[in-house]
Formats: C-alpha cells, sequence, structure tokens
C-alpha cells in the first residue's frame, strides 16, 4: 500500500503546517476538513468528512496507511473523545496501519477539563489495537497570542503567578510529526517543548510591549490543585527543550507593530 497520509484538522493551525510539509516532502497526502469546496491545492487531494458524526469518514480513509490526527476543539472539546472513536472505527475498517496523535504537554499532570479528556483520547489510541504514535508538545504561541488578546481588552490583565509556560513552534512540530508518521509506529515518544520557558507574568508583559498597549497585569494564584500542578511546572518539560523558534522571534514576526 502506497504510503497515503491523512491529515485530519488540516486547515487548522497545526495541520496547515502538517499539510505543507507533506507536499514539500512529496509525500501523498489527503486533507481532511468539515468544510467543503475548500480551494484546491497542488499536491493536496481534500476531502470532507465529520469526525463526530462519522459522514464520509469512510471515503476519507479508504486506501490510507497513515493518519496524522491534528483535529480538535478546545471550545467543545466534549466532543474530542466522539471524534477519536469514530477516527477509531474508520481507521479500522480501512485497514490504517499507523495513527500520530498530537497531544499536549501536562495532560497527565494538569487537571484542567480539557486535558483531561485529551489524556482519555490518548488511552483510547492505545488500546485501539492499531499502530499507533503519541507526540505531546507544548503551548502554541498562537494560542497564547488570541488568550492574551482577549484577555487585554480589560485595563487590567489577570495572570497566573508562579506558572511557566514553554511556547513551541507549530511549524516545528509538524515537522516532527511528518517524521513520526514516515515511520513505525512508536507508541508514546518523548515530548517536543519550545527553547524557553517563561513566567506566565512576564510573558504577558512581553506580549504587551509588543503590542504597544498600557495595561496593569494582575498576578492571580490560583488555589487548590490546578495552581499547585501549574506552579510545578505542568505545562512545561525543560529537558526537552528541542524547539528553535522563540516567543520573541513570535512576537517580532507577528504581534509588534511595524
Amino acid at each position: 500500500m502506497e504510503n497515503v497520509i491523512l491529515v485530519t484538522g488540516a486547515t487548522g493551525v497545526l495541520g496547515r503546517e502538517v499539510v505543507a510539509r507533506a507536499v514539500r516532502a512529496g509525500v501523498p497526502v489527503r486533507a481532511l476538513s468539515r468544510r467543503s469546496g475548500l480551494p484546491s491545492t497542488p499536491g493536496v487531494s481534500w476531502c470532507t468528512g465529520d469526525l463526530v458524526s462519522g459522514a464520509g469518514l469512510a471515503a476519507a480513509f479508504a486506501g490510507v496507511r497513515t493518519v496524522i490526527h491534528c483535529a480538535t476543539d478546545a471550545r467543545r472539546y466534549r466532543n474530542d473523545l466522539p471524534a477519536f472513536e469514530q477516527l477509531i472505527t474508520a481507521a479500522r475498517a480501512a485497514g490504517v496501519a499507523h495513527v500520530v496523535n498530537v497531544s499536549i504537554v501536562g495532560v497527565d499532570l494538569v487537571p484542567f477539563p480539557y486535558y483531561r479528556v485529551k489524556l482519555e483520547g490518548e488511552r483510547l489510541l492505545a488500546a485501539s489495537g492499531l499502530g499507533w504514535t503519541n507526540l505531546r508538545a507544548t503551548q502554541f504561541p498562537t494560542l497564547l497570542d488570541s488568550a492574551l488578546g482577549v484577555l487585554a481588552k480589560s485595563p487590567v490583565v489577570p495572570m497566573v503567578s508562579g506558572t511557566g509556560c514553554q511556547p513551541v513552534d507549530p511549524g516545528e512540530v509538524a515537522d516532527r510529526l511528518l517524521e513520526l508518521a514516515l515511520g513505525e509506529p512508536a507508541g508514546q515518544v518523548e515530548e517536543s517543548a519550545g527553547p524557553r520557558v517563561y513566567e506566565a507574568v512576564a510573558l504577558t508583559r512581553s506580549w504587551l510591549k509588543a503590542k504597544g498597549r498600557r495595561r496593569l497585569v494582575l498576578p492571580v494564584r490560583l488555589p487548590g490543585r490546578l495552581g499547585a500542578a501549574l506552579r510545578a511546572g505542568g505545562l512545561t518539560n525543560p529537558g526537552r527543550a528541542v524547539g528553535r523558534r522563540s516567543w520573541e522571534e513570535y512576537l517580532a514576526a507577528n504581534v509588534a507593530k511595524p
């Protein structure tokens, strides 16, 4: 079977990067999206399907050897598990040999509801009987940028204190996902984290400075297990600081005013 790679969530921040890298590498790529009528892309076969309902998945998975699963929805995270179950069912039916999943550093440590769902997705994949690889990565700068944009609408920006963040470039994560997809199933692999850990309050101030906004940053100490996990470094992995592109480079290219 030709190594056709199906990318779920192909129009998202990470999925777009994976698709672009597969095309540059000359790898046959099929891109799955809920939307129809997307513009044609050289080297990409677009297909429409819904991971939650299962509609269109049989056709999308037909003839696929490897799946890179990038689809997720942090706003409607309860859909992620039904979507994962549909993906596993479709992959089994199509004879898929390898599913590469991207998850998040700290899903087993930080008690966010979304993280619990991501961790359960990992467990479903490991128990699926399919060949699988799971890569956890730290936060994407685009996510932090978007969240800070919402918080900074107020004259006072609350931010958790004593919490480390380790932004990693999604393009670098995409490189690793494609590398894993072209190899054999490897189970749980070493995590991918950005080149440096930033304290969240300091990171917020650097974003405000780049944006040219004057705001008071209010450090907030979260109580309970969540606060303890964040202060213990649950969102970071300094030992896996394999990323190269820094937060400062992201700010200069995407946030700073010309």
